[in-house]
């Protein structure tokens, strides 16, 4: 029953900033690691980022690392990206993940929400 759903896509240019969001229902929202990954066409998935059940910690992809933070608000029950100095290469889906127990799966996915960034 626990649902996940994007939000904050668009298109945006080289150079410029965009937030997602992700709501989180159904569930025990801090009881979940909360990560975030995309997806472009003809490629893999690949980890964007993470944060802990509180907060606390925080994991990012070596493409993400000084451009993009995550963050939570258990409040809420949210978790956002905030990115900045985007490049054509951040083009994909994003989609919001979740993972119930620490070490394992993201067995929980939203159904993505589109980035374009043009050049």
């Amino acid at each position: 029953q626990v649902q996940l759903d994007e939000s904050g896509g668009g298109l945006v240019q080289a150079g410029g900033s965009l937030r997602l969001s992700c709501g989180f229902s159904g569930g025990t929202f801090s009881r979940y690691d909360m990560g975030w990954f995309r997806q472009a066409p003809g490629k893999e998935r690949e980890f964007v980022a993470r944060i802990s059940r509180s907060g606390d910690n925080t994991l990012y992809a070596d493409s993400a690392k000084g451009r993009f933070t995550i963050s939570r608000d258990n409040g809420k029950n949210t978790v956002y990206l905030q990115m900045n100095s985007l490049k054509p290469e951040d083009t994909a889906i994003y989609y919001c993940a979740a993972r119930p127990r620490k070490s394992g799966p993201y067995d929980l996915w939203g159904p993505g929400t589109q980035v374009t960034i043009s050049s």
